[in-house]
């Protein structure tokens, strides 16, 4: 069975690919991750913020998200609260890259254009096979227009791309007002592949304190349908690569993404919440899978039911919308039902 798929350039002995989370934070779960069949590792995220809190240039970032009240310095995490430093990360890539012998992905996360992208250069330099640029940025300036925030992201992207010579992906959210167009730009400006989507974590509120506190939900497979349709949106139609993110759980939900068109599928929640181990479990329930529809390779799979190749490629359009809604009738009860 023939599990290989090309990603960002490189051979990768299966789609299974751990996104950016602490998982590889430390070289001893690098490794357990690469015995339980990982075929490749993007590295926990360097933030445009903590390189500039290490340089005390905070203030441009506090302008941007908020009015620059006292109050707004405290809810960004304290530089002992990030885990490593970011030479120390630079450093991290050069050991994981000794440690194991999958490709390792560095992740840069930011969205403005500044001398924090130096830091790309660098890990570049301490061996990365590829980068990954997460841009997440909330447009909160009721001034600042659709057309501004893309090249924002665009400025992001072109500066980094000029910056390394390793192969460029980019992790977008999925709240652009025209998503493919905006795909295709950054494949103009010059990545290598789209990973769809970032995972937006909204704030909470604590009612006994009155304070706006950080909330953390893992993800469930029913995420997995926002990325899935874009990516069969998208496949075949720009010259690059894609990586499912968000939703990834099971086989099914490798298999599905694969049958979009998805080139990896990535996974965090899934190991963080069931151990390291489910990767091997998810592998050979594949494989299994494959044997039992016929499949010899994923290469044959690869974009089967993506837009472009299924009979009914408007199903993924207003008709799936309309469909939906017209299906569901109440019961003598007065549930709904299919």
């Amino acid at each position: 069975m023939d599990l290989t798929t090309q990603y960002l350039g490189m051979t990768l002995k299966s789609p299974l690919v751990p996104s950016a989370s602490p998982l590889s934070r430390k070289l001893d779960t690098i490794r357990r991750l690469e015995d339980a069949g990982a075929a490749a590792i993007v590295m926990h995220s360097l933030f445009e913020e903590q390189i500039a809190l290490e340089s005390e240039e905070l203030n441009h970032y506090l302008n941007y998200s908020t009015d620059a009240m006292a109050e707004a310095l405290s809810f960004y995490p304290a530089q002992k609260e990030f885990h490593v430093g970011p030479d120390e990360y630079v450093d991290n890539i050069r050991k994981a890259k000794e440690a194991v012998k999958i490709p390792i992905i560095g992740s840069l996360n930011g969205f403005t254009p500044g001398g924090w992208i130096s830091y790309a250069r660098a890990i570049e330099q301490a061996g990365a096979d590829a980068l990954e640029l997460n841009v997440y940025f909330i447009p909160t300036d009721p001034q600042m227009d659709s057309t501004a925030v893309e090249a924002m992201v665009l400025d992001v992207v072109k500066a980094v791309r000029k910056s390394v010579h390793i192969p460029l992906a980019v992790k977008l959210s999925p709240y652009f007002s025209a998503t493919a167009h905006m795909a295709g730009r950054i494949a103009d400006a010059g990545a290598d592949g789209l990973v769809l989507f970032n995972r937006f974590y909204q704030p909470d509120f604590d009612l006994e304190n009155l304070d706006v506190v950080p909330s953390l939900n893992l993800s469930t497979s029913a995420e997995l349908r926002l990325p899935l349709r874009w990516i069969a949106i998208l496949y075949g139609r720009l010259p690059v690569d894609l990586a499912l993110s968000t939703g990834v759980h099971t086989h099914e939900d490798v298999l599905k993404a694969l049958m979009a068109g998805a080139n990896v599928a990535m996974i965090a929640s899934e190991l963080l919440q069931n151990g390291i181990e489910r990767l091997r479990a998810i592998e050979t329930n594949i494989v299994r899978w494959m044997e039992e529809h016929g499949y010899e390779s994923v290469k044959q799979m690869q974009g089967s039911m993506s837009q472009k190749n299924v009979a009914a490629p408007a199903a993924f359009e207003r008709a799936n919308y309309m469909r939906i809604l017209q299906s569901w009738r109440p019961d003598p009860t007065g549930r709904l039902l299919r």
